[in-house]
């Protein structure tokens, strides 16, 4: 039935983002026409958590957040000061070049597969 989920990430600029999800995360992407970057995401899955109807959140997964978070530091992203650690799983964030902040996660949970 599905092929796939797509997902936006608002931002006050932008372009900057673009490029950092390009140049900075190494993200491949197809440029959709004037310069609009679609970029293309590892296999996700989605979760469905009691709360505010209208609210949705997005988490790049890693295999060892302490690792990914050496490369990001390495690479000068700015990450956020705190590490949580959860019953699921490692948290932490990071700043994007637009002021938005992007969640990072090794979850302890089980991953369903992807097909």
């Amino acid at each position: 039935m599905f092929i796939g989920a797509h997902t936006i990430i608002e931002s006050a600029d932008a372009d900057a983002d673009r490029a950092f999800l390009r140049d900075v995360l190494g993200l491949e992407s197809v440029d959709a026409g004037g310069g609009w970057l679609i970029f293309g995401l590892p296999p996700g899955e989605l979760a469905v958590h009691p709360g505010q109807n209208g609210h949705h959140e997005l988490y790049l997964m890693c295999a060892d957040l302490d690792v990914t978070l050496a490369e990001l530091k390495r690479k000068g992203v700015q990450i956020g000061d705190e590490i949580h650690d959860e019953r699921w799983g490692r948290l932490a964030t990071m700043t994007l070049p637009g002021g938005g902040e992007l969640a990072i996660y090794e979850p302890r949970h089980p991953s369903p597969p992807h097909r």
